[in-house]
């Protein structure tokens, strides 16, 4: 295994993507090979609620064989990314646990927001638009995305359900393309977008920029107008216009069936029958924002797959193009609800001082950086809940996090901190607990710990007041002695109580003894 290579798998409605990349020490990247393969997961129904058993199969065995080409190059790591039909499927968790025992491959699910930003990695690697202000839009097979960004932070990402296999499967399921299916899926398109198109007016930019299947198909049917297309990274940076698009269109719309319409220079044959309503998106996205010209991406999602994944293992918050996008997320959400900024960030000291000690003391315990982020998130968002009811705030802190989703972070993440949060009081993590039982043993673990060094870490701000300044440690046989220490002087007698009160799950996690007393 060679760590220096990664593997990215963009698990789309349409297509599966794969990039298999080298990384140098200055954590930039050059793609080594590319595959793409036409899956259909979402072929089914408008709705995309299941993903079929002939589906499935077809996924799986497009993982299997790209993860044979990952291990042909020696991928010391292979990350996986699912989207749109994975993210609705009331079925997900058979293809997921498919997935991972015929190839081993961990299949993530993002929420449509992450997606976008996701993409807008990728783009910013391939165009020269870090210091621009641009709108993003990538239409994919089951959604489409948006985001609004700047240096690389993100103002603005939303997602809508509308795609071109979806608005296919609802409209022109036969092949067929009639003149009045097509007036008929423009205005079911014109509805479905429009909310969102309301909130995008409200912003301003410099620039759009295009990616993936239905804009750059359209941009290379639109580009061999005038000259033959090499391969697609010759469109990266090309541009066309609301005129080019519209010429485009005819042609599409003229096309009778997919047979047809599979015969126009430059598009992809496999995507014959899904380009119509693909087409019909982005001429509504054009009329509705008043689009002169679009400028397109050859990187997309399996790019910042990369460059994502290189952040994260490599632990640099900052690696030219990537702000810590996690810490922002978890601070935003955290101001949204209110939160008591003292508190909370007196917990966040305190519990990184015991992650760190534990970690440094005792490798058997197996604490990660990954960890150490989790109980940041969530020693920062551990009270959120208040921002309902006091009553019951864990769980309303469980609920506000599950479903935020917070850039930066994959539903399973999501899921984890949630749970650290849930557990900061009241009862243990049990097996007879929902958002508990249904979580991998390895996730359990997880939470079991950082809940247990988050419960202690309130305990030691039960006065909301930060008096604990630093914490000591002294550890004699299975006994560990957490001294909280006040240079100012402040009588601790209500922090030791606090923390005695939530010790026990420690103790049980641990296998340790646990006082605060010197």
């Amino acid at each position: 295994m060679n760590n220096n290579i990664l593997s990215a798998i963009d698990i789309g409605t349409n297509s599966f993507h794969l990039v298999v990349a080298q990384v140098n020490d200055r954590g930039r990247f050059k793609i080594l090979t590319r595959e793409k393969e036409v899956v259909r997961l979402g072929k089914s129904s408008r709705d995309m609620k299941y993903i079929s058993e002939d589906a499935k199969e077809r996924g799986i065995a497009t993982l299997k064989r790209f993860k044979l080409i990952s291990d042909s190059f020696n991928a010391g790591r292979i990350r996986a990314v699912a989207t749109s039909a994975v993210r609705e499927a009331i079925n997900k968790e058979e293809f997921i646990n498919g997935a991972y025992e015929k190839t081993g491959i961990n299949v993530e699910v993002v929420s449509g927001f992450e997606e976008a930003r996701l993409i807008y990695l990728g783009v910013l690697q391939a165009l020269p638009v870090f210091k621009k202000k641009i709108l993003l839009i990538d239409i994919g097979g089951g959604s489409t995305e948006f985001l609004i960004g700047l240096k690389g932070d993100v103002i603005f990402a939303d997602s809508v359900k509308i795609g071109a296999v979806r608005l296919t499967e609802g409209f022109f399921s036969d092949g067929k393309f009639k003149p009045s299916l097509i007036d008929s899926a423009r205005i079911y398109a014109r509805s479905v977008l429009n909310p969102l198109i309301r909130r995008i007016k409200e912003y301003s930019y410099e620039m759009i920029v295009g990616t993936s299947g239905t804009i750059t198909n359209i941009g290379s049917m639109i580009y061999s107008i005038n000259q033959e297309l090499d391969d697609e990274a010759t469109l990266n940076n090309f541009t066309y216009t609301g005129l080019d698009l519209n010429n485009i269109l005819r042609k599409i719309f003229k096309c009778g069936d997919s047979s047809q319409t599979a015969k126009i220079p430059g598009l992809d044959p496999k995507r014959a029958d899904i380009i119509t309503a693909g087409a019909i998106i982005l001429e509504q996205i054009f009329y509705e924002l008043s689009i002169r010209q679009i400028t397109l991406s050859s990187y997309a999602l399996r790019e910042g797959i990369i460059l994502d994944t290189i952040d994260k293992e490599s632990g640099n918050r900052n690696l030219g193009v990537i702000s810590d996008i996690r810490y922002k997320s978890v601070l935003s959400l955290a101001q949204h609800c209110n939160y008591d900024k003292t508190h909370c960030e007196k917990v966040l000291d305190l519990s990184v001082r015991i992650f760190d000690y534990l970690s440094d003391n005792f490798p058997e315990f197996n604490l990660s950086i990954q960890d150490k982020e989790f109980l940041e998130a969530a020693s920062l968002l551990h009270d959120i809940g208040h921002s309902i009811s006091h009553s019951q705030h864990h769980r309303h802190s469980y609920y506000l996090i599950k479903n935020s989703e917070m850039l930066g972070f994959n539903f399973e993440e999501l899921e984890v901190i949630a749970n650290i949060a849930r557990y900061h009081r009241k009862s243990h993590p049990k097996q007879k607990h929902e958002n508990f039982s249904k979580l991998s043993e390895l996730n359990k673990s997880k939470i079991r710990k950082l809940a247990a060094i988050l419960r202690i870490s309130d305990g030691l701000d039960r006065g909301h007041k930060g008096s604990v300044e630093r914490l000591e440690f002294v550890k004699r046989g299975k006994t560990l002695s957490i001294i909280p220490i006040s240079e100012k002087g402040f009588d601790l007698t209500l922090e030791i109580w606090g923390a005695n009160l939530r010790k026990e799950l420690f103790e049980e996690t641990f296998n340790l003894k646990v006082n605060f007393n010197k």
